[in-house]
């Protein structure tokens, strides 16, 4: 193994053309399906979850107000392109790997399975030569009338190079001086230095775009997305499209109107002073204050403490900011500020009684500076609730510094961060984190990183996770007694993978109890590009120490896993010092997996009871142990409890045959199915 994947503290035209087909072209192999005539369709809709039959997700992830159509199941005069898993690809990024990239003159059309008045496209667009991003059309009709034009942006997307990654896809190396996994060498001590074709390891390729459609359509109607003929794009992927209707504004009866205060909601100037003396009014008061429905430009934090605002509803009411430049860096390092509702840091006695609901927050941050607070929400909010809002374009939906306790973040979709969506950072107990939708995060999507302070009693429950580009679904880092229940995590690209628990990043340890009860992953497991070792579903990483908790696994499903669906590791630099002594498995349906049911490589043991595993692609324990491999067998232990259906954990196989391959071939499983 190599070191591990190094994260610092977060805080919180012609040439066009060219560059735009040698990133798509990384893709090409996996084109599955081509030619201008529309592929058939019987006019029924197809509505997923995660790409899957709803059926096979029953009960778990987000509840959801919208109906999720994947692309490639749609009617087309498109491309298909994916399957893929391989990372720097447009498929690999998609929803369920696979999307439809249109030309100029090209649609994919979709059938509405109900009534809707509001839609989100989920898209990428190329990149400018130069990086920055483009604007291009995409034409809106239903039933051949009520047309629109929506206008699609790569500002957002396209991040390149090493990590923290640059928007400039001509940029040489940023860290010439660390190991690589492409030439398995450090470029700076390496003789002659090796060159990479740029622009180098291309990522984060998608962005969504929201459309109100003005009038309510029927269920069997046909929404058209058309690439205009003459369209600045050279192609444009559509990989899925949400559709819901939306009700009508909210208007909070009794509230602090902002427009009072001289907010204006037409976007054109600032309306932080007017929100702010709004806040400062219904303090004094005891009411909440309204933000009613319009954009309202925000540049910067506004400090919220012991007051609640409420919104029109995430699709009426907008705060959008600008990223500013600072003349000079703030105290806590950042170089940019933007728009976000902060509470008070926890050193100055953090904010409590702070209540947001039922609005958007619209970022403007294109690249991460891992020292900038542009996240959404932030700061330390105790006795709290964040639910109804929509995050977009911040570094970090919400990301709190304890600390700080009971805070409920519950029903909000949040997308396109360039870091995470939500981070429990230092300290945050007893605390619910609930019904949230994540997509297309640049790190993890839900962490709790107990660093320096652990986190306690926390519950992530009923959320779905889709598509993050770097990292995990979920991951805790150290702390005590958290339960990760009835989650729905899909889609994992790299250095990462659905669940996972790790004694890393300068955590406190993990103690009391560690729960993972019936969450659903599909298609993680991903491959670690550094350590070129296939990861598990659920991954459980011992760097820092120990994973020595009571740590139990029950009711979770591994669905489609790309290599493993449990993976239990140490690092290697330290496999004789730290292990993961017990972990104990029960009720576990595994269905197809690229390698083994469970791969370790750790000292440690485990416990297994009605485990059902089926289409596994390797031996059903891939046992290596701390890598010692001594003559009494591995140092990895694991027991039957009985009840262990399919054949994976074969009488041989206990209690610890050395069956160590450090690189199994992968056996693409078939598509998930109902279980018998």
């Amino acid at each position: 193994m190599i070191p591990s994947r190094v994260r610092p503290r977060v805080r919180a035209g012609a040439r066009a053309t060219a560059v735009a087909c040698a990133l798509l072209c990384l893709g090409q192999a996996a084109v599955t399906t081509a030619g201008a005539a529309p592929r058939p369709a019987s006019g029924t809709p197809v509505t997923t979850r995660a790409a899957l039959d709803p059926a096979l997700t029953a009960g778990r992830g987000a509840a959801v107000a919208f109906d999720e159509q994947e692309a490639e199941n749609a009617r087309s005069t498109g491309t298909v392109i994916g399957p893929d898993r391989t990372p720097y690809t447009l498929a690999s990024e998609a929803s369920g790997r696979k999307a439809v990239r249109l030309v100029p003159g090209q649609y994919v059309e979709f059938t509405l399975p109900r009534a809707a008045n509001a839609l989100t496209v989920r898209y990428s667009i190329p990149d400018a030569p130069g990086g920055g991003g483009i604007t291009a059309p995409l034409d809106v009709s239903v039933d051949g009338r009520d047309r629109r034009t929506m206008t699609l942006t790569s500002q957002y997307s396209w991040l390149y190079n090493q990590y923290p990654f640059t928007n400039d896809p001509g940029a040489g190396l940023l860290h010439p001086d660390w190991w690589l996994a492409e030439c398995s060498c450090v470029p700076a001590a390496t003789t002659p230095v090796p060159e990479f074709p740029k622009p180098f390891r291309p990522t984060h390729f998608y962005d969504e775009q929201r459309l109100l459609l003005g009038s309510t359509h029927r269920a069997g109607q046909k929404v058209r997305l058309t690439v205009p003929v003459g369209s600045p794009a050279a192609w444009t992927v559509i990989d899925l499209l949400d559709t819901e209707l939306v009700a009508p504004p909210h208007v909070e009866r009794g509230g602090v109107d902002v427009r009072l205060l001289g907010a204006d909601p037409t976007g054109r100037r600032d309306a932080a002073p007017a929100i702010e003396r709004a806040i400062a009014l219904a303090r004094r008061l005891d009411r909440p204050v309204y933000l009613p429905p319009g954009t309202f430009r925000v540049d910067r934090h506004i400090v919220v403490d012991d007051v609640t605002l409420v919104g029109a509803g995430n699709w009426h009411t907008v705060l959008k900011g600008r990223q500013v430049t600072l003349a000079e860096p703030a105290p806590d390092g950042s170089r940019h500020t933007g728009v976000g509702l902060y509470g008070k840091p926890a050193a100055e006695g953090g904010s409590r009684n702070v209540h947001l609901r039922g609005f958007t927050i619209d970022g403007d941050v294109r690249e991460r500076i891992d020292t900038d607070q542009v996240n959404a929400v932030g700061g330390a909010m105790s006795d709290s609730t964040i639910d109804g809002l929509h995050l977009r374009h911040t570094k970090v939906g919400l990301w709190f510094d304890g600390p700080m306790r009971n805070v409920k973040v519950t029903n909000n979709i949040i997308t396109d961060q360039i870091a995470d969506a939500l981070n429990f950072h230092t300290g945050v107990t007893d605390s619910l984190v609930r019904n949230n939708f994540i997509r297309n995060t640049g790190d993890d999507g839900i962490a709790l990183w107990s660093e320096k302070t652990a986190d306690a009693r926390n519950t992530i429950a009923r959320n779905t996770v889709q598509s993050p580009t770097l990292a995990n679904g979920i991951a805790v880092y150290g702390g005590a007694d958290t339960t990760v229940t009835g989650n729905l995590v899909a889609d994992p690209v790299r250095e990462g993978s659905g669940l996972h628990a790790g004694a890393r990043f300068g955590a406190e340890p993990f103690t009391g109890t560690l729960r993972f009860t019936d969450n659903t992953t599909v298609r993680a497991g991903t491959l670690d590009l550094n350590w070129r070792i296939g990861l598990g579903a659920l991954w459980f990483y011992a760097l820092d120490g120990s994973i020595d908790a009571d740590v139990r696994v029950t009711g979770d499903h591994y669905l489609d896993s790309t290599h493993n669906a449990i993976m239990l590791v140490s690092e290697y630099g330290v496999k004789d010092r730290y292990g993961i002594p017990s972990v104990h498995f029960k009720d576990i349906r595994v269905d197809g997996t690229g390698n083994s049911v469970v791969s370790t490589r750790t000292a440690g043991s485990a416990t297994f009871e009605n485990v059902d595993a089926r289409n596994v692609g390797a031996v059903g324990v891939n046992n290596c142990g701390a890598f010692n491999f001594p003559s009494t067998g591995s140092e990895f232990t694991l027991t039957d409890r009985g009840g262990n259906d399919g054949g994976w954990l074969a009488p041989w196989l206990l209690p610890n045959t050395i069956t160590c391959d450090d690189r199994p071939p992968v056996v693409a499983p078939p598509a998930p199915s109902p279980w018998s």
